[in-house]
C-alpha cells in the first residue's frame, strides 16, 4: 500500500492561489477584459518560478517565501478585475510586493557572490520601476491609438510618483530584513 503525503499548509495555499488565477482568467474572459486575461496567464506561469529557481540554482524556498511569491502574482492579476480602480491601497500593496520580490532576488544573488547587496538592490528596483512605468504609458498610448482595451493602465503623474515611492519602500524593506529573511538562499548561512 502506497502512503500518500498530505500537502502542507503552504502547498495548499499555493494551489488555491493558482486556482484563483484560473478564476481571474475565466472572469477576464467573461468580462472581455484583456488586462485580466493577460495578467492571469503571465501570473500563472510566474507562479512556478520558485520551483524553477530551486532546480536551476540548488536552493530551497521556505514555505512562506513560496506563498509570498505566488500571492504577489495573484494580487497583480486579481487587481485587473477592479481592485486597482476600487481599492485605494491595492496598487501600493502590489508595488511594495513586486519591489520586495525583485529586491530579494537581487539581494540573494549579490550575497551568493559574496557582495554587499545594497547598491544592486537599490539600482535594480529603481530602474525596473521606471521601466515599468514607461511600459504602462507606452501600452496605454498604443491601446488608445488602436482603440482597444489596454492590458496595463497608466493613471497619471501622481500615480507614477506614488508607484515609485512604494517601490522604494519595498527596497528599504529588503535592505532592512533581507539578510535575516533570505539567508536560506545563501550557501553556508542557514
Amino acid at each position: 500500500m502506497a502512503i500518500t503525503r498530505r500537502p502542507s499548509a503552504a502547498e495548499t495555499i499555493v494551489r488555491g492561489l493558482r486556482y484563483g488565477l484560473v478564476v481571474v482568467f475565466a472572469e477576464g474572459v467573461r468580462r472581455r477584459n484583456p488586462g485580466a486575461i493577460t495578467n492571469a496567464c503571465l501570473a500563472f506561469a510566474a507562479s512556478f518560478l520558485p520551483e524553477i529557481i530551486e532546480r536551476r540554482y540548488d536552493v530551497t524556498f521556505r514555505p512562506w517565501q513560496r506563498v509570498y511569491t505566488v500571492t504577489a502574482m495573484f494580487t497583480h492579476a486579481a487587481g485587473m478585475l477592479g481592485p486597482y480602480d476600487d481599492v485605494g491601497w491595492w496598487d501600493h500593496l502590489t508595488h511594495v510586493h513586486s519591489a520586495t520580490l525583485l529586491g530579494g532576488l537581487v539581494h540573494a544573488a549579490a550575497r551568493r557572490r559574496g557582495r554587499d547587496p545594497r547598491s544592486a538592490v537599490l539600482i535594480s528596483v529603481s530602474v525596473a520601476g521606471v521601466l515599468w512605468e514607461l511600459l504602462e504609458y507606452a501600452i496605454h498610448a498604443i491601446a488608445r491609438r488602436l482603440d482597444v482595451e489596454p492590458v496595463l493602465v497608466a493613471y497619471g503623474k501622481r500615480d507614477t510618483v506614488l508607484d515609485l515611492c512604494f517601490n522604494f519602500l519595498g527596497t528599504l524593506l529588503v535592505l532592512a530584513f533581507g539578510d535575516r529573511l533570505l539567508r536560506n538562499f545563501i550557501p553556508h548561512t542557514d
